[in-house]
């Protein structure tokens, strides 16, 4: 009874920020459980006897299961409710993490097998974000977003930077299979503890005080009090907001995952860095992202609180996406490997700092739907990520890796423009017959 007593003293006020918390930490699992096989990849590559393009497909296979089910997942969410979709979906991608490890290698469908099972797996990873930005939409205030996103968010950084030295210890010591059965595990108790403490909404949660729920309640947007349901498809569509943020996603996409599938390749086959420099200088950007995207996120509740939405949201996310595209642009032009791996770590810490921008505007203007929203949205992402684990080698190997970054810079020149035709104060309106909502 003490321990209890004690448990709602501590949490009193502070519950959401311990979900966000527990996102953040499920948000690194998550990338661990993508990340791995980059670092990986040369031994998988040796194994089963694949080129750098039969390499690419397998990275492709998971970024293109991970599109195709966003906007699923994110509908599910809005139907099951975040912790329900989250937990399901973890379960799913310690299962296919595993089989990862356990297809067999020197067989004519071997190829085969280790794509489809690369692209079930981004399957259940899909749900993740969609589901997290569900929850943020019930419990966190519209002040308070940028920051709890940039939270989450912080988690990419930090489990795709703790992934190339944990891999590596683990791969150099019992082979690349078990880097995989690891990460699994790992997936799988973080999950646990999710199914525990989550709840879908502050009045289901048994510790969430009086006090907590009305601040949440008080803090959050017109979308989110809005009656009916989900909203329809034809409405969110056909919405301006919702296609600008989707395009500028994809370019933001495109370029994040040049540093989840082949920076570490590149540091140590293009720049000649050896095994444990490539891992040390390949965790550079992703501690950039883990430090950036909460500073983003800080930054942008900031200026939003002072200047409005238009400059807090918008502002941060045009000069993020530009500032990144500059140090892409210039690292391209240093001969040292070490000062070019700094030089575009402070690229993917510019591109996190535009972040929390992408998900707090599309709860804010979804409401009850911001899974479904947020869910087409980082499809546009994930479609990005897709194109760059093949286009990138591609474009490498025919014109040179300074034409690689460079493409990814004029998108992210790109993405940050489009940022000039949103509009985050304008919600997405339901259409509405006899005051009903139709679905």
């Amino acid at each position: 009874m003490r321990i209890s007593l004690l448990l709602t003293r501590w949490v009193d006020g502070r519950l959401r920020w311990g979900l966000i918390f527990w996102m953040f930490l499920m948000s690194a699992v998550a990338y661990l459980d993508r990340v791995n096989i980059s670092i990986a990849g040369q031994a998988i590559q040796k194994d089963f006897g694949l080129t750098n393009i039969q390499l690419g497909w397998v990275f492709s296979a998971f970024v293109i299961g991970y599109a195709l089910f966003q906007v699923p997942g994110g509908r599910l969410a809005d139907r099951f409710g975040a912790r329900m979709v989250i937990s399901a979906g973890v379960v799913w991608w310690g299962v296919f993490t595993t089989l990862t490890a356990l297809v067999p290698t020197g067989m004519a469908l071997s190829l085969a097998m280790l794509i489809g099972t690369r692209l079930l797996l981004g399957l259940g990873e899909a749900v993740v974000y969609p589901s997290s930005n569900r929850l943020v939409s019930s419990w966190i205030p519209s002040s308070e977003r940028g920051l709890a996103n940039g939270l989450i968010f912080a988690g990419v950084g930090a489990g795709a930077g703790v992934t190339p030295p944990l891999i590596i210890y683990v791969l150099s010591r019992w082979g690349w299979h078990w880097s995989f059965y690891v990460s699994a595990l790992i997936g799988l108790a973080s999950g646990a503890v999710w199914f525990l403490i989550a709840r879908d909404s502050p009045r289901e949660h048994p510790l969430a005080s009086r006090k907590e729920i009305d601040h949440i309640e008080a803090g959050l947007p017109a979308a989110t009090h809005a009656s009916g349901g989900t909203l329809p498809w034809g409405t969110i569509l056909g919405n301006r907001n919702v296609w600008a943020i989707t395009f500028s996603y994809f370019a933001y996409g495109y370029t994040a995952y040049i540093f989840f599938t082949w920076f570490f390749i590149y540091l140590s086959r293009v720049r000649g860095l050896d095994l444990k420099a490539s891992a040390l200088y390949s965790m550079l950007p992703f501690i950039a992202m883990a430090c950036a995207a909460p500073l983003g996120g800080w930054v942008a509740d900031w200026i939003t609180w002072h200047h409005g939405k238009r400059a807090g949201r918008c502002g941060v996310a045009i000069f993020g996406l530009s500032f990144a595209a500059v140090f892409l642009a210039l690292a391209t032009q240093v001969e040292s490997a070490r000062v070019a791996s700094i030089v575009l770590a402070g690229g993917a810490g510019a591109l996190y700092l535009a972040q929390s921008a992408f998900w707090a505007v599309s709860a804010d203007i979804a409401g009850k739907s911001a899974g479904t929203v947020s869910g087409l949205m980082n499809m546009g992402a994930q479609v990005g990520g897709a194109m760059t684990a093949s286009l990138t080698p591609w474009i490498a190997d025919r014109f040179g890796w300074t034409a690689s970054f460079l493409v990814a810079a004029s998108l992210c020149f790109g993405g940050a423009l489009a940022w000039l035709l949103v509009n985050p104060d304008a919600p997405i309106p339901a259409r509405r017959t006899d005051n009903k909502v139709i679905l």
